[in-house]
């Protein structure tokens, strides 16, 4: 039987995206994105803070935030959600969490 692969990576005009559950996963400096702006929502992590662990530094506190994807609207009336979370684990799991809600309640 095979197994499932949660991670892709595919090309791009500009290079490569590491897809997850099918959307794109993009990370450039402090800021992680994950989901699609063909779609209503996306999530945006903000690595606030680090700390070492070993010889890493490992994100430690994060602004998550809900966000529309409608560029029209101002930067604070597109955050529909957002809390500070410790570790990415546990920020992505809850923005994970929201997107999949607020997505569920736009299409019906």
């Amino acid at each position: 039987m095979a197994e499932k692969k949660e991670f892709e990576t595919f090309s791009t005009v500009d290079g490569n995206f590491l897809m997850y559950r099918g959307l794109p996963l993009v990370r450039e400096d402090n800021v992680i994105c994950y989901g699609s702006m063909d779609n209503e929502y996306i999530i945006q992590m903000i690595i606030m803070s680090t700390k070492s662990e070993g010889d890493k530094q490992v994100p430690d506190k994060i602004l998550l935030q809900l966000l529309k994807t409608d560029m029209r609207l101002p930067d604070h009336e597109r955050i529909v959600k957002q809390d500070m979370k410790n570790g990415f684990s546990d920020a992505f799991e809850i923005g994970l969490i929201w997107l999949e809600r607020y997505s569920a309640s736009s299409n019906n």
